[in-house]
């Protein structure tokens, strides 16, 4: 029963930290944050601050190329659950079910592949094709750079 436990403890880290790095964030956060507040006795706020954080550095470690601390958050959030699950083997039909939840949204995304291809003349600094661009600003060459 233990491996069991395990497996989906490590099940649910890897999808935690998937899900971490998607748009969908914000609903898999709450949904995480319910099961620990009510099987490891956590307070909610602590939980989805510990999660933040979490992101945070999942975050930064994967826009740096940062293996060790991608590995590292998916460990943490892995012993956690397996304490949970330890402590209260309930606990996995409820992680069982938020876990097809999770998978559920995943699929639901739409993954389209794009190829852009920019002709026509030699381009001086950078494209970009978006639908929407907010504030966006390369900033102004020196004078001697201009080019009509």
């Amino acid at each position: 029963m233990e491996a069991e436990l395990m497996a989906l403890a490590a099940a649910g880290a890897t999808a935690v930290v998937q899900q971490m790095a998607t748009d969908s964030w914000g609903h898999a956060r709450d949904r995480i944050v319910s099961f620990f507040s009510g099987h490891a006795g956590t307070a909610e706020e602590l939980i989805e601050g510990q999660l933040e954080t979490s992101r945070g550095e999942l975050t930064a470690a994967m826009e740096s190329g940062d293996e060790q601390t991608v590995s590292d958050v998916q460990a943490e959030w892995r012993t956690r659950l397996r304490r949970t699950l330890l402590a209260d083997p309930a606990a996995a039909s409820e992680l069982r079910a938020v876990l097809d939840e999770l998978t559920l949204d995943r699929n639901d995304q739409h993954v389209m592949e794009v190829h852009n291809t920019i002709s026509g003349g030699v381009q001086h600094g950078p494209v970009i094709q978006t639908s929407t661009v907010g504030s966006l600003s390369f900033g102004v060459p020196p004078a001697d750079e201009v080019r009509p």
